[in-house]
């Protein structure tokens, strides 16, 4: 079984959103998150998609399920106190339904990461089966440096440098142990997936991901979204 949790568990500060959640905006006359999900529900390998969001959104988000039809989508849960309780919490619900098979392959991803491809979950999913684990990145294009007292102390090697993005995948057993290790440690406010299977001794597997695979957190990323929105659709349109 191959299975996502989908995390939407924040708030919109950063596009400046009073009135909801930024994964709740419309774009293209859909809210985000379900531009988000319909990728995962379209593709044919997976079988169960559980969502975990603000606990006072979820009413809107089953009803967003029921009005696109989100057929995948088993459960939507409540997320916690971090973005890595939230995750934890999708887990644990995915273990429910996933019973049989502990070592399913599991994504974790974004609820405002929309431009998330059928060949990268394929590729995602092949590299979990294969090697345990699947990061996705992208090559940074920028000079990364360390500072401190406003000077800069390292410059690295850009050539071996990139940037972690999602989905983030593993079999279920692993990154749930992981978890409750980390919760016993009282651990609970780590960075994303792959620093906690990192901090806790796993050898992670990159897959290489594309660059319009962004994450909407800003007025300005919305600009970006619409720009390869419309450039997708006109590959649709055009055959291009």
């Amino acid at each position: 079984m191959n299975t996502v949790v989908i995390f939407a568990g924040g708030s919109g500060n950063r596009m400046n959103s009073k009135a909801r959640p930024k994964q709740f905006l419309q774009f293209y006359g859909k809210e985000l998150i379900v531009h988000t999900i319909e990728n995962f529900q379209n593709h044919r390998e997976i079988d169960k998609i559980v969502v975990a969001c603000k606990e006072d959104w979820i009413d809107y988000m089953q009803q967003l399920v029921h009005k696109y039809d989100l057929t995948k989508v088993a459960a939507v849960v409540a997320g916690g106190e971090t973005g890595q309780m939230s995750i934890y919490n999708g887990l644990v619900e995915i273990e429910k339904l996933a019973i049989c098979d502990p070592h399913s392959v599991v994504l974790i991803h974004d609820g405002v990461r929309p431009f998330v491809d059928e060949s990268l979950i394929t590729s995602c999913i092949e590299s979990v089966k294969q090697h345990g684990s699947a990061i996705t990145v992208v090559p940074a294009t920028e000079t990364i440096v360390t500072t401190e007292d406003n000077q800069i102390k390292t410059i690295t090697d850009r050539s071996k440098c990139f940037l972690a993005k999602a989905p983030q995948c593993f079999h279920l057993d692993e990154i749930l142990a992981a978890h409750r290790i980390a919760q016993q440690e009282e651990n609970i406010n780590m960075i994303d997936s792959a620093s906690l299977m990192k901090h806790y001794g796993h050898t992670l597997h990159t897959v290489p991901g594309n660059f319009d695979n962004i994450k909407i957190t800003t007025p300005a990323d919305f600009y970006t979204f619409r720009a390869l929105y419309e450039v997708r659709e006109n590959q649709q349109i055009f055959g291009l």
